[in-house]
């Protein structure tokens, strides 16, 4: 299985409440941070690990195959808040746990990850005792804003509307903004890797076929010329994110389209 490492936990007899224990996945770039929530996750009472991915199409495919009751995300590897409102649209039922860098610790990027559907907001530094009782508290009350972050969930005082907003004003999507449905998601991630339509369908488990005309969306969409205009696209626009590891090594960070055809 490309990139996810899945777990199913074994029956534990006798345990109070192993009826009700929560599986918590994450979804995180750093290998050594998503071994630490994993140990959090096997010595909390009520929880078992459900499996972890360092990546979006990597964390769809998990949830779709897997179906953990948790998932613990990471602000970086989601700015724009893409996947947060995918899996959330994928699975009404799935509590989504988001750890806040301190780079997007601002106003903008609360408002947006709920209005995404995040259940839970965390500092990403937050004290594993205090992310457990989070997952808890989220879970019984379906919302959980760390006390450090409450301010920035305040709402703002409403400005006064301009009196004549051009109607394309309201049209208009933000930047960022996601047009694609969520399996052309998936797809334009695997394009960006360099993958040609037959690598996808087989990862997808899809025809070529389909592929080919969910790559046809992808361009009509974006209005992109070919695959290798659509990913630049993507980039720029904040739909699609350079891996957290490529951040300081530009040369990889470069989308690796394949040739073809759509």
């Amino acid at each position: 299985m490309r990139g996810i490492e899945p777990h199913r936990p074994t029956a534990m007899p006798g345990q109070p409440g192993a009826s009700r224990s929560l599986g918590v996945a994450v979804v995180d770039p750093v290998p050594i941070f998503r071994e630490g929530l994993a140990a959090m996750v096997h010595r909390s009472p009520g929880l078992h690990w459900a499996g972890q991915a360092a990546s979006h199409h990597s964390a769809l495919q998990l949830c779709e195959q897997v179906r953990p009751d948790v998932v613990i995300l990471d602000s970086a590897l989601d700015p724009n808040c893409h996947l947060t409102k995918l899996l959330a649209s994928g699975d009404p039922a799935l509590l989504l746990v988001v750890l806040v860098r301190d780079a997007n610790r601002t106003q903008q990027y609360l408002a947006t990850a709920i209005g995404a559907g995040a259940h839970a907001i965390v500092p990403r530094s937050v004290d594993p005792r205090r992310l457990a009782e989070a997952i808890r508290r989220a879970h019984s009350d379906r919302r959980y804003i760390d006390p450090t972050l409450a301010a920035l969930t305040a709402r703002p005082k409403r400005q006064p509307s301009p009196r004549a907003a051009p109607a394309a004003d309201h049209l208009a999507q933000p930047k960022g903004a996601m047009p694609l449905s969520r399996r052309e998601y998936q797809v334009l991630q695997l394009v960006a890797e360099g993958l040609e339509n037959s690598a996808i369908a087989k990862l997808l488990f899809l025809s070529v076929e389909t592929v080919r005309t969910h790559v046809k969306s992808i361009l009509r969409k974006l209005s992109a010329r070919d695959r290798t205009h659509a990913v630049t696209i993507a980039f720029r626009s904040g739909i699609l994110i350079p891996r957290a590891d490529d951040e300081h090594n530009p040369a990889a960070a470069q989308p690796a389209v394949a040739r073809g055809t759509p």
